[in-house]
């Protein structure tokens, strides 16, 4: 089993930044892709960023060159981060980090970011 938590969400006004991280534990994820998702109220979840096992990233259209997505290399560490500039109102949302194993997905359970206009 793997369990995920994010931290760093938060309010902030537009033209702002803010950072999130996520923890694993349970399980290396040093060889599995890894990502962040959102979801803002009455929309469908969306992908925002993913990075893969040898540090590969993709980026949705909406985030590109604000948002950067990182992983630590130590798998002691076990840590994913999102690192957000130039934030917008329509980047509010609940965040959520996700690692995907050969046998599954696992979520952790979200951390709110609220850009302020």
């Amino acid at each position: 089993q793997m369990q995920l938590v994010e931290s760093g969400g938060g309010l902030v006004q537009a033209g702002g930044s803010l950072r999130l991280s996520c923890a694993a534990s349970g399980r290396s994820i040093s060889s599995y892709g890894m990502g962040w998702y959102r979801q803002a109220p009455g929309k469908e979840r969306e992908l925002v960023a993913v990075i893969g096992n040898i540090g590969s990233t993709n980026y949705a259209d909406s985030v590109q060159g604000r948002f950067t997505i990182s992983r630590t290399r130590d798998s002691a560490k076990n840590m994913v981060y999102l690192q957000m500039n130039s934030l917008k109102s329509e980047d509010t949302a609940v965040y959520y980090c996700y690692v995907r194993t050969i046998s599954r997905d696992f979520w952790g359970q979200g951390t709110q970011v609220t850009v302020s206009s």
